[in-house]
Parts: structure tokens; C-alpha cells; sequence
């Protein structure tokens, strides 16, 4: 039997997706790339302006500043909003685009409008860019938002299913997202992106991520005529929307396994006007009421919810980050690095890792949704874990030196004791005469080797400790440089 037959439909009067996109640049470039989006028509964001509440986020779309302003924590909110560019925390920078497109698939054609953009320039180079979409038609049915969904997250297709995928813009074409952001969108911020040569495509720039897709968000607002069901939610949390045959898809036909989905990945509080399912993929919020009724939900959406879900998305991508970088070191070669790491764990953590995020009894409740399904808890515990190996592997390795230290400097103490503390020969007073050398009796040849070793011990370990120093602010140089 077909499973599509008992796939419910769903009509949409509006639908607002969102989709996250990462990358990496070079921490010393950060000023630079602020100058040079502000060069490009992007936007400071700042709290205290408030003309900025409104014209990124779509017609009729207003988000209060003094709400984002409340619902964070303060020692949180002051490094999402700083004041100015030179401030550390997450700069954002926005832009209006107000353009339609077309993207095509499955003989079909889905018309979208594109709001806006931001670009965040986050803490460790890391950056977001977010685009806002909307849905152009009066009237979708699910099937079309989702797929739409599913194809424009994908950065660079690689599976049969997600190629075939073409976003239009009169006789403009592009064949992947990848293309469509850095060629059209946003063209000049690929400068400022780091790039891997080892691996292909755009996420060489984040080697530790998972793949090339986008978290996506979206708000839907249904025509009231269907009630919202289990099926519905699993789809959206899944972005089930077409298999490749064009016909409407559902990922499974287990009913206590898609129960089971609904209950761990579906915030109800609002139910059974507005449900909110969060998945790995995607965080959607679906309701029935109207669009007037929907005013403070969708600024929230637009707003608090954003920021709670894109920090929530860093936490994630740095958490990633410090594992992989960490099955990365050569433990006999990367003494330095180790350093550097522990260094970066420890900001992060102290800096800008916080199990509480917001004051609001919803932002709370959200807070817990995005580290479970981020899996936050467990990868923060494998950081933990790493930072103790780190600190006791660099631990060792300083014993070993010092042992290695204090074993040279016993032996010299030893035969330098059996002499009275006393090595002078009689022939090196004054001056030397080192044609007698081959004459010297065996103690007198002891006591040449133990001056001469000791002197070039101690010229050793000044070279050495003054070049290890030069050596670790050369690496800082090099480091900030690549970051």
C-alpha cells in the first residue's frame, strides 16, 4: 500500500522560514569584516536604534527592542547587544533585500520573497548568516513549504534526492544555495571566508560540522479548515515534503514511533491553537489563529526565539569544534597547541557557556528543548572530559622535563661535591695553554668535562628557554594570522 495515501493535508495561508548558515574566518579580520559589511549596505544592530524594529523581518513585522532586552539574562545580554563594533559578543549586521525567486523542483515551482539578511560575526571566528523568507502565494499546501525547505537548506547536494534543485530569478539561475548566497546574496563576504583545499565544497571552512545543510526555522499560519495532527508535526520536524517523484512524503508509518517523536520534540504549550516541534534539521512553529492574533508570536519568532535558538546553534558548532580539534593534536609535536586549546575551552566556558539563558518561564522551557535535542549536555561533558586529559598530558610532559632537569643538574652537583665544589686546574689560571690538554691526568681530564658540560648545559638552557619564548609568540602571531 502506498503511504502517501494516508499522508493528511495541510493549507497554509503564510509561511516565514529562516535558515542559519555557518562559517569560519580569521579572528584578526573581525574589524575588517565589520567595516567592510558596513561598506556594503548591512546594518550595526543595536538596541538603542529603534527605526531598526522594523523592515528586516517582513510586512507588518515589528520587533520590541525592550523585549530582546528583557528576556535575556544581563550578563548574557550585554554580549548579544554590544554598543559598538570594537565590543566583544555577536555583532550583527542586517540587510533589506525584498526580492522574489523561484526555486524548481519536481516539475514544480515555489515562489518565495527573501527579507533580508544578517551576517553575525560571533566570539572564535565563527560567523551566522541568516536568511529570511517568505512564501510568495496566498495559499500553500505543506507538502510544497517543506520541500522547499529541505532543498533550499542544502548548501551542496550530494544524495540523489537533494539535487535537482534550481532557484530562479528571471533569467538568472543558480544550481545550489551555496552558489545562490555568495553569488547573489551576499557575494563579497566569500573574501573573508576560510577555506580547507583538502576538502570540496563550502564546509571545508568548518570541518567539524555535520554536513551541508542549513538550520532551518519557520512559522506557519494555517487556513484554520484542518486540524493540526501528530502526522503534521512529525513531517515538520522531519521536512518531509516530497520524495523524488514529486508526490507527498512522510519518513515513517510507525504511528507509535511518530507518537513517540511528537512527545520528545513538541513544545505544546500554546496547543491546540500552536504547537513548536524542534528536530535536528529544523524548528517550526505551526498555528491556526490569525494573522492579527499572530502579531506578538511571530515578533517573538523574528526576535527572542531567534537569538535563543541561533545561540543555542553556536554553542553547538563550538562544542563540535573543541572535539575535533582535540582529535586533532599530535601529542609529541602540538605541546603549544595544547595550550591554545585549553586557553579556548576555558574562555568559551567561562565567557559565553551558560545552562541558563533567559528569565522567562518560555525562553526557559526552550533552553531545555535546544540542549537536548543539540545533544548540549553530553557534548559539553566530552569538553569537560577533554580539558582534564589536556591539563593532565601537559602535566606530564612538564614533570618529564623537570625530572630530565633535575637529573642533569644531580649528576653535575655530585661530581662537582666530590671536588670540593673546587675544578679549577692550576693550568687554567691566567692564560690557557691549551697544548697541555693531551697531558692532563685522568681526574684533571674529569674535571675539564664537567666545567666545559656545565657551561654548555647552561648555555643550552638559556638558548632554549629564551627560543621556546620566541618561539610561542611567534606561534601567537602565526595563529592570529590563520584565525
Amino acid at each position: 500500500m502506498d503511504s502517501t495515501a494516508k499522508i493528511q493535508p495541510l493549507t497554509l495561508k503564510q509561511a516565514y522560514m529562516s535558515f542559519l548558515f555557518p562559517f569560519s574566518f580569521h579572528e584578526k579580520e573581525r574589524e575588517n569584516l565589520a567595516d567592510h559589511l558596513r561598506k556594503n549596505h548591512f546594518t550595526f544592530f543595536s538596541l538603542n536604534q529603534k527605526d531598526l524594529q522594523s523592515g528586516f523581518y517582513g510586512e507588518g513585522i515589528e520587533v520590541k527592542h525592550e523585549e530582546l532586552d528583557q528576556y535575556f539574562l544581563p550578563f548574557l545580554e550585554r554580549k548579544l547587544f554590544p554598543k559598538r563594533t570594537d565590543q566583544q559578543g555577536f555583532l550583527r549586521f542586517s540587510k533589506k533585500v525584498n526580492e522574489s525567486f523561484n526555486l524548481d523542483v519536481h516539475d514544480t515551482s515555489f515562489s518565495f520573497l527573501v527579507n533580508s539578511i544578517d551576517v553575525m560575526i560571533c566570539p572564535f571566528g565563527i560567523g551566522l548568516i541568516t536568511i529570511r523568507t517568505e512564501m510568495n502565494k496566498e495559499l500553500e499546501e505543506l507538502c510544497e513549504v517543506l520541500d522547499y525547505m529541505n532543498h533550499f537548506r542544502v548548501l551542496e547536494p550530494k544524495l540523489d534526492e537533494e539535487k535537482g534543485a534550481t532557484i530562479r530569478k528571471g533569467d538568472r539561475e543558480f544550481n545550489t544555495t551555496n552558489e545562490f548566497v555568495f553569488s547573489y546574496l551576499c557575494p563579497s563576504l566569500k573574501a573573508y571566508i576560510i577555506h580547507d583545499d583538502k576538502r570540496a565544497g563550502y564546509f571545508g571552512s568548518l570541518p567539524f560540522f555535520e554536513d551541508e545543510r542549513m538550520l532551518s526555522s519557520g512559522f506557519f499560519i494555517t487556513d484554520g479548515e484542518d486540524p493540526i495532527s501528530g502526522d503534521h508535526l512529525f513531517r515538520m520536524g522531519q521536512l518531509d515534503g516530497k520524495n523524488p517523484e514529486g508526490r507527498p512524503f512522510m519518513s515513517s508509518t510507525n504511528a507509535e514511533y511518530i507518537e513517540r517523536y511528537v512527545q520528545n520534540h513538541v513544545h505544546d504549550r500554546w496547543a491546540p491553537d500552536s504547537y513548536t516541534v524542534t528536530s535536528d534539521h529544523a524548528q517550526i512553529t505551526v498555528s491556526n489563529k490569525s494573522r492579527e492574533q499572530l502579531a506578538r508570536p511571530l515578533s517573538q519568532f523574528m526576535g527572542t526565539h531567534h537569538y535563543n535558538l541561533l545561540l543555542h546553534y553556536f554553542y553547538k558548532i563550538m562544542l563540535l569544534r573543541m572535539s575535533f580539534e582535540y582529535s586533532e593534536i599530535q601529542w609529541e609535536q602540538d605541546g603549544d597547541y595544547v595550550e591554545e586549546l585549553i586557553e579556548l575551552i576555558s574562555k568559551f566556558s567561562s565567557r559565553y557557556y551558560f545552562g541558563e539563558v533567559s528569565a522567562r518561564t518560555e525562553g526557559k522551557e526552550l533552553t531545555r528543548t535546544y540542549r537536548d535535542t543539540f545533544h548540549l549536555n553530553s557534548l559539553y561533558e566530552e569538553v569537560k572530559q577533554t580539558l582534564h586529559e589536556l591539563y593532565r598530558a601537559q602535566e606530564n610532559q612538564s614533570n618529564k622535563r623537570h625530572n630530565m632537569l633535575l637529573f642533569m643538574l644531580t649528576v653535575f652537583t655530585v661530581v662537582s661535591g666530590i671536588y670540593g665544589m673546587n675544578l679549577v686546574i692550576e693550568d687554567w689560571k691566567g692564560k690557557t695553554d691549551w697544548s697541555k690538554v693531551p697531558g692532563y691526568s685522568f681526574f684533571e681530564w674529569i674535571s675539564l668535562i664537567t666545567a666545559l658540560a656545565g657551561i654548555s648545559l647552561s648555555a643550552i638552557l638559556l638558548a632554549t628557554t629564551g627560543g621556546k619564548g620566541l618561539w610561542k609568540k611567534f606561534r601567537k602571531w602565526k595563529r592570529d594570522q590563520y584565525r
